[in-house]
C-alpha cells in the first residue's frame, strides 16, 4: 500500500509504502539536489536486553552491548565486505546504535540504485561463525577502551550512571568488554531474527532518487517475513536517581559536567511529543538568549561548549545540561535554582514566542538536508507520528502546554550532577 503523506503548511510530501516484504518505505524525493541519503533501520537498540516473541515462553535475556556488536557483524558477509562493494560505487557508508535504534545508512551522489541494493542484501543477510565473533570480541574490546579514555562519553555515561537505578540506559552502548565476552554466533542468530524481521524495520530515503526505483528494488531483493510481535522487559525504574552527584579524575585541562533530570516517561508518541515542548523550555531556561546563560557566561561558569537537550525513548526521558565549568556545582546549582524560579513565578509569554519561533526554525531547517529527514522520518515512524507532525507540534505550541512541561518534567528533587575534574 502507498499512501501519501502531505504537509498542508509547508506545500510538501513524501510516500509512506507498506512492502509486502514487512518493510515500511518512507520516500521523500527532493527536486533540485543531487545526492540522496538511505537509511534503514531496526526498532532495537542497546536497551533491549530481555524480550520474547512467545507469550508463553521465558524472556531471553542477551549480554549488554549486544545490538552494538551485531552492527558490526552485518557488514561482513560470506561473499566479502560490505565497506569494500560500497567503494566501488563511491558512496560513504556508515551505521551507528543508539540506546532504542541500530541504523545502516550511506549517502552517494550517484549510482544510488547499486549502493541501495547493496544495503539491502547485507542488513537482509546474516553471517555469523565462531570465528568471525572472537575476532570481533578483540575489536570491540579495544574500541570500550577508547571510550573509557573520551571524557565526553564518560561524563554522559555516569551521569545515566547516576540517574538511574535499574534501567539498562546506564550501561554503555557497546557493553563491557566482560559482558560481550559471552556473545556467541547463536545468540547473535537468535537475536538478528527476532529484530530484524522486516516487520520491525524501516527505510528511510531523501534526496534525488526515484520512489518507483526504490520499489523495484526492494521487490527484487526482499522476502516476505513472517509477522512478528517483539515484549519487551524492562525493570521498574523509580522516580528517584541512583546518586546525587558522580565524580571521576581525568587528564582534562577544564572541568566537565553533565547535569541531568530524571522525567518521568509516557508512551513513544507522548515521549516525542513532550520533547520538543521540553526543547522550547530548554531554549527558555538555558539558551545563549536567556538571562541564565548570560548570567552563567559573564561569570566564567560556562563557556561555548555549553548545550541542553532532551532525549527520549520508548520508556526513558530526560533533559541534559551539560559543557565545562570552572565550577561545575556551581553552574549546577544555578540551573537548578533558574528551574525552581521559573517553576514559582511562570515562563515569560515574550520569551516563550521567540524560543518557540527558535526551535520551529531549527525543524523547518532540517528540511533542506536529506539526512536530516531521513534520520527524522525514521524517529517520527517509530514514535507513531510523521516528519510534519514535528513540525506542526513544535510550531503550534502553546504557553501552557509549556509550563505543563516545566511543572512535569522540571524536577529539582530528581536531578544527578556528573563531574569530569582535572587529575592533580
Amino acid at each position: 500500500m502507498k499512501q501519501e503523506i502531505r504537509s498542508q503548511s509547508m506545500q510538501e510530501s513524501y510516500w509512506k509504502v507498506d512492502h509486502p516484504s514487512g518493510l515500511t518505505l518512507l520516500l521523500y524525493p527532493m527536486e533540485g539536489f543531487s545526492s540522496a541519503y538511505a537509511m534503514m533501520t531496526t526498532d532495537y537498540g542497546s536497551v533491549d536486553m530481555s524480550f520474547r516473541t512467545d507469550p508463553l515462553a521465558d524472556f531471553t535475556r542477551i549480554p549488554a552491548g549486544t545490538a552494538h556488536f551485531l552492527e558490526h557483524k552485518m557488514f561482513e558477509n560470506e561473499d566479502g565486505d560490505a565497506f569494500a562493494k560500497y567503494a566501488a560505487t563511491g558512496a560513504s557508508a556508515n551505521a551507528f546504535t543508539s540506546f532504542d535504534k541500530t541504523s545502516y545508512l550511506f549517502g552517494c551522489a550517484d549510482h544510488f540504485e547499486e549502493s541501495l541494493r547493496i544495503l539491502l542484501e547485507f542488513v537482509t543477510t546474516p553471517y555469523f561463525t565462531p570465528e568471525t565473533v572472537a575476532k570481533e570480541q578483540g575489536i570491540i574490546g579495544q574500541e570500550i577502551k577508547m571510550y573509557d579514555d573520551n571524557p565526553d562519553w564518560r561524563v554522559l555515561f555516569n551521569l545515566l550512571k547516576a540517574m538511574y537505578v535499574h534501567h539498562p540506559i546506564a550501561i554503555d552502548i557497546a557493553g563491557t568488554v566482560e559482558s560481550i565476552a559471552d556473545i556467541t554466533a547463536d545468540r547473535l542468530y537468535e537475536t538478528y531474527r527476532t529484530f530484524y524481521n522486516l516487520h520491525n524495520m524501516v527505510l528511510a530515503v531523501a534526496g534525488s532518487f526515484s520512489p518507483e526505483a526504490v520499489i523495484r528494488i526492494a521487490d527484487e531483493v526482499l522476502r516476505p517475513a513472517p509477522t512478528l510481535k517483539i515484549e519487551r522487559e524492562f525493570s521498574e525504574e523509580p522516580e528517584t536517581v541512583a546518586q546525587k552527584r558522580i565524580e571521576q579524575k581525568f587528564p582534562v585541562a577544564a572541568p566537565m559536567f553533565g547535569l541531568g533530570l530524571k522525567v518521568r516517561p509516557a508512551d513513544p508518541k507522548t515521549n516525542e511529543t513532550n520533547s520538543i515542548l521540553n526543547e522550547i523550555v530548554n531554549e527558555v531556561l538555558a539558551g545563549d538568549a536567556s538571562p541564565l546563560y548570560r548570567r552563567l557566561y559573564d561569570a566564567g561558569l560556562i563557556n561555548s561548549t555549553f548545550d541542553s537537550e532532551t532525549d527520549c525513548g520508548k520508556d526513558f526521558a530526560a533533559l541534559i545540561f551539560s559543557g565545562e565549568s570552572k565550577d561545575p556545582d556551581r553552574a549546577a546549582q544555578e540551573i537548578l535554582q533558574e528551574i525552581d524560579r521559573l517553576r514559582k513565578e511562570g515562563i515569560d509569554p515574550a520569551a516563550f514566542e521567540r524560543c518557540k519561533k527558535s526551535v520551529y526554525g531549527r525543524y523547518i531547517r532540517m528540511l533542506n538536508r536529506p539526512d536530516s529527514i531521513a534520520n527524522a522520518m525514521t524517529g517520527a515512524h517509530f514514535s507513531g507520528l510523521d516528519i510534519y507532525d514535528l513540525l506542526e507540534i513544535a510550531g503550534s505550541a502553546t504557553l501552557e502546554q509549556a509550563q505543563c512541561r516545566l511543572m512535569e518534567d522540571y524536577r529539582t528533587e530528581y536531578a544527578a550532577l556528573s563531574v569530569i575534574s582535572p587529575q592533580d
